[in-house]
């Protein structure tokens, strides 16, 4: 580990040193309390804000100094606080520029301080930076983003789940017309394919810029820059004279479009605490997965139509712009740091204290730091742990399927049963209505997840996630043998491989979404790299997978490479049932997992290292 590695480990010991060091001043909180509500923080009058004289000001501030001092730690010891502190920590310390400590950790320079210019003297030192900068208002602070109303939350989550749609459904729209896009340009099937692929090789790509950009600037630019960004790329596609226009133009709207994809998720951690974080994870994993096969059935009909392939290119982008307006218009910032950075805006001008600002506005990008902590420790996390190679392994091979399976089924249900292009994408729902029920199952076991992390002191074990994983992996290998053996033949009445969909979309989501909450639960602070990390390869499967599915279809027929493929599915399912009994030791040996040394374990958590601080801190993080 470097030293950036080490310096969110010591975090980590504090905040868990925090939340155990709180149950001894109980007493005091509560005597503090009687005096006057705890989430009052008395100011401090400045001299930029305040008329008085300096000793007034001075008596002003020996008088309140006690009451002040006790209500902050009040505040500093509430678990809302506590874990918020944490969080503001873990994020600060994720991007680049200066660390929480204020140490520089990017390159020293070695050229000369430069003067202050016109002859004037270096100036004093300020006071201590600590006291300049904002903080939210206790844990009820209406400016955060999980105090919103419900109502503010739910319109927010409508636009971003649709605008997370608009991307997933642009992915596949292109299936359809390939053919056409291929007799227009004289190409083969193949080389119109290139512009499926090339969109979700954009998928692996976009997030190793937008993922850090959000962390810097916060979650409402970068959305607002992709999905304009997205929506011209579409009508380049549209417009398009050549084949390399094409290619290069779904290219960029996927690395665009990614944005969405990879701040999202975020956004519902601003948003949402520990125990409703679940659901709208949940939500938008069914539109990630949702959006690819809806596509096929509306792009079949379109490039069938009068209007031709180019429609779908049209449509999105309509649908793209729509989607940027509606973020534009009806999305407030979530991100805590940039929150904080309005607050000390609106602060400075009415104060005309110019030392007033948010922590985050301590950052210095050091482009030398933004490799390392964007690029290098996803791959060094990647290729090191083998709990993040192998599930990541393995939902690269499902989320492969996903985007094989838009040439499998016009292979079956085109080919063997003679559809047309538009009837032949209605067998997707059968896939949709499997991730319906998935997200529903998860939605149910959810309250037990809480259950048990309450009994076990809000202290959770990831491994808990897995057995929705290990259900899934099967239904996963049975569909796709369903699928391969009632396919093939045209006198299987057609309901047969469409309803093995219900497994396969089951199988599919639920090992997506328990996956990457694994992921998350496990690697806490570092979540966020080791997800860059499955994102990356996952994606590069998505747009390696269609490139050879009809190579094998034709080879081996369709019954085989049902077989191959459930075959290939059945040998990862012990990867889950490997961590579900042994992920516990495995991540005691890892060198990002954050688990805390035996002399920092209570009796009562013996086994479990995670504190609720850190869960926090490490899902939000995300």
């Amino acid at each position: 580990m470097n030293s950036e590695d080490q310096a969110m480990r010591g975090y980590e010991m504090d905040a868990e040193q925090g939340m155990s060091a709180r149950p001894s001043h109980e007493g005091l909180r509560k005597s503090h309390e009687l005096e006057r509500p705890s989430h009052e923080v008395e100011r401090i009058p400045t001299a930029s804000s305040s008329s008085s004289s300096g000793s007034e000001a001075s008596a002003i501030r020996r008088e309140n100094a006690i009451s002040r001092a006790s209500t902050q730690r009040d505040l500093e010891r509430h678990p809302t606080m506590l874990e918020r502190i944490s969080t503001s920590k873990s994020q600060h310390q994720g991007t680049v520029g200066r660390t929480f400590t204020g140490r520089s950790t990017g390159r020293e320079s070695r050229r000369p301080m430069p003067e202050m210019g016109l002859g004037k003297q270096y100036p004093p030192p300020l006071p201590n930076q600590e006291d300049y900068v904002v903080e939210f208002d206790g844990p009820d602070d209406p400016r955060h983003a999980q105090n919103w109303p419900l109502k503010k939350k739910l319109i927010s989550a409508f636009v971003l789940g649709y605008t997370t749609l608009v991307s997933a459904f642009t992915s596949s729209i292109f299936s359809t017309a390939t053919t056409q896009v291929a007799a227009q340009y004289g190409v083969s099937t193949e080389v119109g394919l290139l512009g499926l692929s090339f969109y979700v090789l954009g998928f692996a790509l976009g997030p190793l810029f937008w993922a850090p950009l959000s962390e810097l600037k916060g979650r409402k630019l970068p959305l607002v820059i992709g999905m304009f960004g997205f929506s011209i790329f579409q009508i380049g596609v549209g417009a398009a004279k050549d084949l390399q226009t094409i290619l290069l133009c779904r290219l960029f709207g996927g690395m665009f479009g990614a944005a969405p994809l990879a701040i999202v998720g975020a956004v519902f951690s601003d948003m949402f605490d520990t125990r409703t974080r679940g659901l709208a994870i949940t939500v938008f994993s069914m539109t990630v997965f949702s959006g690819p096969l809806m596509a096929p059935f509306i792009g079949g009909f379109l490039v069938t139509s009068s209007a031709g392939w180019r429609w779908t290119e049209w449509l999105t982008a309509i649908m793209g712009f729509v989607a940027f307006f509606g973020i534009l218009f009806f999305y407030d910032e979530t991100y805590p740091p940039i929150i904080l950075i309005s607050k000390a805006q609106e602060l400075r001008r009415r104060t005309k204290n110019w030392g007033i600002h948010a922590k985050q506005e301590e950052i210095e990008v050091d482009f030398r730091e933004l490799i390392t902590k964007n690029f290098s420790r996803p791959m060094r996390i990647l290729f090191t742990e083998p709990i993040v190679f192998l599930l990541s392994l393995y939902m690269a091979f499902i989320y492969g399927l996903l985007y094989l399976f838009l040439t499998a089924y016009p292979i079956v249900f085109q080919g063997v049963y003679g559809m047309s292009p538009g009837i032949g994408g209605l067998p997707y729902f059968g896939m949709i209505i499997g991730m319906i029920i998935a997200g529903i199952y998860v939605m149910l076991i959810q309250p037990s997840y809480n259950r048990k992390m309450v009994a076990n002191n809000n202290v959770i074990v990831p491994e808990w996630r897995l057995p929705p994983v290990i259900y899934g992996g099967i239904s996963f290998s049975i569909g796709l043998f369903w699928f391969g053996w009632s396919g093939y033949r045209a006198d299987i009445h057609w309901i047969v491989p469409t309803l093995s969909g219900l497994l396969t979309g089951f199988g599919l989501l639920a090992i997506f979404l328990q996956s990457l909450n694994y992921l998350i639960d496990a690697y806490l602070m570092f979540a966020a790299s080791a997800i860059a990390a499955n994102t990356f390869l996952r994606s590069l499967a998505g747009a390696g997978f269609p490139m050879f599915s009809q190579y094998m279809f034709t080879a081996l027929g369709i019954n085989w490479s049902g077989t191959l493929l459930g075959c290939v599915a059945a040998v990862l399912v012990p990867i889950p049932i490997l961590f579900y009994k042994y992920g516990a030791k495995i991540r005691q040996r890892s060198a990002f997992a954050p688990t805390a040394p035996p002399e920092m374990k209570s009796a009562d958590d013996e086994g479990h290292t995670p504190s609720p601080s850190t869960e926090k801190m490490g899902e939000d993080a995300v």
